[in-house]
């Protein structure tokens, strides 16, 4: 993609995708593991309403308040703006239910590559605003880790 998109990394760790891209990246996350991350909840990022042309959610959509979290990202992106997400497999207990509610977030469906059994690699383009109320099927299982 163009260089000239503004990214949101939403959770990014030690901001792996910002030093990989020539984009301007803004990274947001709860721990500082890179002076460039931006130490907030991600329910409510410090940039303008509309203001980035790509966000994504890779591993990050950790907390309780999804729909909070994926509100946030609809009010930061412009209209017709990518959303991505990668989130491991297991943790969707109904992604047709999942794409359903994204539509009452104000996304649509792009793409979904559902091929994998570790993770999926969803992209939504904004469509408008999120509708008022719950989005019935947001939902992710918590992450189970597996002892070795």
């Amino acid at each position: 993609r163009p260089a000239s998109l503004v990214v949101a990394d939403f959770g990014c760790g030690d901001c792996t995708l910002a030093a990989s891209v020539k984009n301007q990246v803004h990274c947001f996350d709860l721990v500082p593991l890179s002076p460039r991350v931006t130490v907030c909840d991600m329910a409510k990022v410090p940039l303008a309403a509309e203001s980035v042309d790509v966000a994504v959610f890779c591993l990050a959509l950790m907390g309780t308040n999804l729909q909070e979290i994926l509100g946030e990202a609809n009010r930061v992106l412009k209209l017709g703006g990518t959303l991505m997400v990668a989130e491991v497999a297991s943790r969707f207990e109904d992604t047709r239910a999942f794409l359903k509610a994204m539509t009452q977030l104000g996304f649509r469906t792009v793409s979904k590559d559902l091929s994998s059994s570790y993770f999926y690699l969803l992209e939504f383009a904004k469509t408008g605003p999120a509708r008022p109320g719950p989005a019935p099927g947001l939902r992710l299982r918590p992450c189970l880790y597996k002892r070795r």
